[in-house]
């Protein structure tokens, strides 16, 4: 009995102690990303003042690149995927020079025109404040870890909108296929705490509460189904893309300068061919494509190429409204094959693009609640399901962590990082019957292992 209630105490004092300490770092994260949200927006306004602002691209890249070159090599890496790497690798510890670094490479890459997005930056300049705060409390190890992780629960779930998603996101993102039960709680608190305090501090969020929605039949329900693979293999593309202009910036043997001014010149050429809609942060496109209006059929195509060349190429910024974009402007087109509601498909791509190319299919369904209403999560969540498995070993973060197999057909290395991830098919007969056959052998008798 002594040590039942030993366990008790311990538990409840441990319990208070995450309480307090995730509400700190929430209040914390939320002053931080109001901060730095409502800088970018009064960045926006005026510079869409200019007609042809986009202009300052290549200075803009160009001064994102000497910034972390000569000024602040320390700081080098940018959004998300360092802050997952640090939390693998180093315990979430982080240099305090990324946070103002991270806020200055962002604003100007935004506000020149450079395609990116806000929420990495609002994760990484979280988990730095965190990171600080471990260090003002001598933490280290899986206390630092944990406290970083709320810093990244807080980022996202206040630059969403969403605090239950953006606290999901927050730790489901770390691995493919995994959540730290662990840190749950803290994350929770941090992300609620977080979205409250920007709130109150006057952020403003978009909703868009999907007004109509098709009573269930099994027509329906396979056009979900149909609409699932098509925004993974939309999400199989942003990837690709993103990991294409990685491939390509690298194969250039010229100094960064030189790269970031050039690539900047190709953005110019390619928006005076396609418009501004997919530079910066490309809202007014998203919000059309939710509204059900007329969007460009290759939109979402355009702002993964036009992404991929920001932030391959010099600029800073995340990856998460990208992702929106295109998931929203996919489901906005696919809509018209399918024959459904262009408003309600938008709605399901831009969760379901989440799911497939962050491997966050729960975070994106509870997001599909949270954003456009409870009528369509469940279509959504199938969806973000399928989204998740077609786009395979991969991921939009290459230091996430794999922990687990999309198909027991494929050989990959569980615990290995997807960027070093190397699938290894089973099968040998390329011809499709073969490919058929293959699979169902090597599945059936993988079950009977199991």
């Amino acid at each position: 009995m002594k040590k039942r209630v030993q366990e008790e105490t311990i538990i409840i004092v441990s319990v208070a102690k995450w309480i307090v300490l995730a509400t700190i770092v929430g209040v914390i994260v939320g002053v931080s990303t109001t901060l730095f949200v409502k800088t970018l927006n009064r960045g926006a306004e005026l510079t869409k003042e200019y007609p042809y602002y986009f202009l300052m691209i290549p200075i803009g890249l160009l001064a994102s690149t000497i910034i972390i070159k000569y000024i602040f090599p320390q700081a080098e890496g940018h959004g998300a995927n360092r802050v997952i790497e640090s939390v693998h690798k180093f315990s979430g510890k982080l240099k305090p020079i990324m946070v103002p670094v991270e806020f200055l490479r962002t604003f100007i890459t935004l506000t020149s025109g450079g395609s990116a997005g806000k929420e990495g930056p609002s994760a990484q300049i979280g988990a730095g404040l965190a990171s600080m705060f471990a260090d003002l409390l001598k933490f280290e190890g899986a206390d630092r870890r944990k406290l970083v992780i709320c810093g990244i629960s807080g980022g996202f779930a206040s630059v969403f909108g969403t605090p239950l998603a953006g606290a999901i996101f927050g730790i489901e993102v770390l691995f493919a296929g995994s959540i730290l039960y662990e840190v749950l709680l803290p994350s929770f608190v941090a992300g609620i705490i977080s979205y409250q305090v920007s709130s109150w501090l006057g952020l403003t969020y978009f909703y868009h509460p999907v007004s109509f929605v098709p009573v269930f039949s099994e027509a329906f329900f396979l056009k979900v189904v149909i609409a699932g693979v098509f925004f993974g293999l939309s999400s199989f593309l942003l990837v690709e893309t993103l990991r294409l202009g990685n491939k390509i910036s690298k194969s250039i043997k010229l100094p960064m300068e030189i790269k970031s001014v050039a690539a900047g010149a190709v953005l110019v050429v390619l928006t005076l061919i396609f418009s501004t809609h997919y530079l910066g942060l490309g809202l007014e496109t998203l919000q059309s494509a939710l509204e059900g209006k007329d969007v460009p059929w290759y939109a979402f195509i355009m702002k993964a190429i036009f992404t991929s060349i920001t932030l391959n190429f010099g600029g800073s910024g995340g990856i998460g409204t990208p992702i929106f974009f295109v998931g929203a402007t996919a489901g906005n087109f696919f809509s018209k094959i399918l024959d459904v509601d262009a408003s309600m498909l938008a709605a399901i791509g831009f969760v379901s693009l989440l799911a497939g190319a962050a491997n966050t299919p729960i975070a994106a369904s509870i997001m599909s609640v949270e954003l456009f209403g409870a009528e369509v999560a469940p279509y959504a969540a199938i969806a973000c399901v399928i989204s998740f498995l077609i786009t395979g070993h991969r991921s939009a973060y290459p230091s996430q962590v794999l922990a687990v197999r999309k198909s027991s057909s494929i050989d990959v290395s569980i615990g290995e990082e997807l960027s070093k991830v190397k699938p290894d098919y089973q099968y040998r007969d390329k011809s499709l019957i073969g490919v058929v056959k293959s699979f169902w052998k090597v599945s059936g008798r993988n079950e009977g292992k199991r």
